[in-house]
Parts: structure tokens; sequence; C-alpha cells
């Protein structure tokens, strides 16, 4: 089969020529339009959990655009002749709880009978058209600011091993159940160059997506990520999600690691995550403020690393 013909069109402000997670569509000089979706399969043992994390996980990609979500449609994916109709309703249940807490309004979804549970959002929301944040926009001495920490793909494997303890499966839920939109709110008072969310190409693998598309270098601090409590132990016991090798063989080519690093916590680097923070970048004189007024909002974020030289390929140190 030959190559898909796609039309474009001179309102699609972000479409598929973009490595962003949404499209951007004009509909006027003050509105856009901020189409998504997403869904997962279960990441925990609680329905209900889960229901808030997969909607929070698609409702981010909105965030990162730098617009709030409008309305949301259920994806739903269910074996009904295996499961209790009481976990579709309790995991309903806590991706409404999510969809009120973001604001945006539930318009309906479609549902099919299927042998693995999924579910997810359908998501639309709206942004000023001069005002649309893709992952492309890196400036040369730009900071980099991390809004969560990272570790859950790592997390989820020790899980699985029943390795975790109560306490950092909490820990873990808390982080992926969180929404953006706080921290979304705190950066639309700065000077944003570019921003994503941090999803399955782990940490490291989304911070080379935005130097490719910047055409930038960026140098990532490994001793300033924040991380979850004991998932660098997880990690170092060999509890390390397949996704992980393939992200760090996939971007190879592209990157460099410092020797010193220790092996364990590269892997954190490309560690798939659900639900991740935002990754901002931001004018290197404003990082230290937005950084503190993200924490006077509850929010621990961290300045990363920060873009230097240009590169026509864009290129990622690991420190």
């Amino acid at each position: 089969m030959g190559s898909l013909e796609i039309k474009s069109h001179p309102d699609l402000i972000v479409g598929l020529d973009s490595p962003d997670d949404a499209g951007v569509y004009k509909l006027n000089n003050d509105t856009a339009l901020i189409q998504t979706l997403d869904f997962l399969t279960p990441v925990t043992d609680s329905p209900y959990e889960f229901g808030q994390i997969a909607a929070a996980n698609s409702l981010s990609d909105v965030y990162a655009m730098g617009g709030q979500p409008l309305t949301v449609m259920n994806i739903v994916c269910f074996p009904s002749c295996d499961m209790e109709e009481e976990i579709l309703k309790q995991t309903l249940a806590g991706g409404i709880d999510k969809i009120n807490e973001s604001g945006a309004t539930l318009v309906g979804g479609h549902s099919v009978d299927d042998p693995e549970f999924k579910y997810g959002l359908s998501v639309t929301g709206i942004v000023n058209p001069d005002r649309v944040l893709t992952n492309c926009g890196a400036s040369e001495n730009d900071a980099v600011i991390l809004t969560k920490p990272v570790g859950t793909g790592i997390m989820s494997t020790a899980i699985k091993a029943g390795l975790a303890s109560e306490e950092d499966i909490r820990g873990s839920v808390a982080v992926m159940s969180m929404l953006n939109k706080y921290a979304a709110q705190v950066m639309t008072g700065f000077k944003i160059s570019a921003c994503t969310d941090v999803t399955g190409f782990g940490l490291a693998g989304h911070l080379l997506e935005m130097a490719k598309g910047s055409g930038k270098q960026i140098t990532l601090d490994t001793a300033m990520v924040p991380v979850l409590d004991h998932v660098l132990e997880f990690a170092a016991m060999g509890m390390v999600p397949a996704g992980a090798h393939k992200n760090r063989k996939f971007f190879e080519g592209l990157t460099s690691i410092d020797q010193k690093v220790d092996r364990a916590l590269v892997d954190l680097m490309f560690d798939p995550q659900t639900s991740g923070g935002l990754v901002i970048c931001i004018d290197a004189k404003e990082a230290q403020d937005c950084v503190d007024a993200m924490k006077n909002a509850g929010i621990e974020a961290v300045i990363i690393g920060e873009i230097s030289g240009k590169t026509s390929s864009g290129f990622l140190k690991i420190v």
C-alpha cells in the first residue's frame, strides 16, 4: 500500500506533521480547538483509581498545548462476560470525578465488548491561536522545568512483582491521578517557549523530541530530577519495564550519557510514564520565579536542565 494522501488546511495549526499528541484547528482569531484522545489498560487494582488515572492522562495533552478542556467523550472497551458491571461503574466514576475537576463537560462516549479492558477519553479543548504551545519551540538559553516526579513505569513493575509497599502504591497513584491543570494555570503567567507532557517515551525521550523539534541541544541534569520514593532501589533490582530499554535503544543515536550517571538512574530517565508531568521550556531568567509560583500552588516543580546550542537534528546530553 502506498502512502496515505492526507489533505492539510490553512486553519490547521498543529497536525500530523508535528510530533505533538494533540491537533489544533483555528476557528477564528480568538479561538482554536485542541483535539486529542487516549486510553489505557488498567494500571492499578482499583477500578476507581484506574478511571481517575486514565482521565487525567487523556486530559493532559490539552494542558500541554496551553489550553483548557471543554468537552470530553468516554472511550470504553470492556469484557462484559468476564468482569462484573460494578468494575465498569467504578472506573467511570473515577473518570467523571477528574472530568469534573478539570471543568470539562462529559457529553457522551462509545463502548465496545472487548477481551481486554481499556478506558480513556476523547477531549476537545480551546486555546487562543496566538498562545498555542508545542514541543518544537524551545529557545537557546531556556531552562527546563518538570512538574511531577518520574518512575511510574518501574513502580508498576515492582507492584506486579509484589515488592512495592502500600505507601509506594499510594504515592504512585497520587502522582498519576494528579491533573496537570494546576501547573498549566501557573505557566500561563510566564513566557513559555515549548511544552509537552511525559508519557510513553519517558522523560529522556520526550526531551529529545523537544530537542529534535527545536533543532537544539538539551542537557538533562539527572541529579535534579524528582523521583518516586524507592523507585531507584527497584530499578537497581532490575524492575525495569521492557519499554524503558526500547526507548533507550530507539533514541541512542541522538543521546550521550555521562559515564558517571548510575545505571539505575539512566534506566529511570527512559522509563515509560503514565500520566506524567509537564516539561516546560522557559526563559532562564523567569524559571525560578515560575518554579516558586508552582510550589506556592502545591506543585513540586523542579528545574532539571537547560537548552544550549543549535544542532540540525537535535541532541540530548544526560549528565
